[in-house]
């Protein structure tokens, strides 16, 4: 019989808000603007994870067109440009009702993610998320990222839970990975970054996460 669960750990990117859209959005334009496409199925890679460890635009780029780019000037542009995108982006449908649930459940909750810790701060604070979780793992808590499994097993420690008393929500591929090398069960919620991958190895799948509750995966 399977552990209880006892904790939710959910991954952000993506899953909580879809950064992953905007993200590709404006990698698109930039290989627009020098004549080439630039397929999600491509992009998709980079989801869950780094530019080091996956698929680099950058590199892709020159290769190419066969020449170098400053990419400290272009990125100034790049996050200008997803400055402008982020400033309409909501809650993913789902959301809310779980960290409600979980809440309600007495569950602990946390945020186990490959990016930076300054970047998740900035979307606590513009989405008033920072009272919902007990703990928040970033790259800059293990130095590594997904599909390694140090984010999920940092989280699950830092919540006093062990890895089987844990479930994660993910929507990445590389998520995913890590989240069986953890030994974690996790619910994947494919974005539309991700929805044409193959997530053999999930404990389930669901369309969005306003399709699952923590009641259901309880019983």
């Amino acid at each position: 019989m399977p552990d209880p669960i006892r904790a939710v750990i959910f991954d952000f990117d993506g899953l909580i808000v879809d950064t992953e859209s905007t993200g590709y959005h404006t990698w698109r334009e930039i290989f627009a603007e020098h004549g080439h496409e630039l397929p999600v199925e491509l992009y998709a890679q980079v989801v869950g994870t780094d530019f080091n460890t996956s698929y680099n635009p950058r590199r892709d780029l020159e290769e190419r067109t066969g020449r170098t780019f400053d990419w400290d000037a272009v990125e100034v542009g790049r996050k200008t440009r997803e400055n402008e995108l982020r400033k309409h982006l909501k809650l993913l449908p789902g959301v809310a009702d779980l960290l409600q649930e979980a809440d309600a459940l007495g569950m602990r909750i946390a945020i186990a993610s490959s990016s930076p810790r300054v970047w998740i701060d900035s979307w606590m604070d513009q989405l008033g998320l920072h009272d919902h979780f007990h703990h928040i793992s970033t790259v800059d808590d293990t130095g590594k990222v997904k599909p390694d499994p140090s984010l999920f097993l940092h989280a699950a420690e830092k919540l006093g839970v062990k890895p089987e008393e844990a479930v994660i929500f993910e929507d990445s591929l590389n998520g995913l990975r890590a989240a069986v090398a953890a030994g974690i069960r996790c619910v994947v919620a494919p974005g539309p970054m991700t929805r044409h991958l193959d997530f053999t190895g999930a404990w389930k799948r669901v369309e969005s996460l306003a399709h699952v509750t923590l009641k259901e995966l309880m019983s």
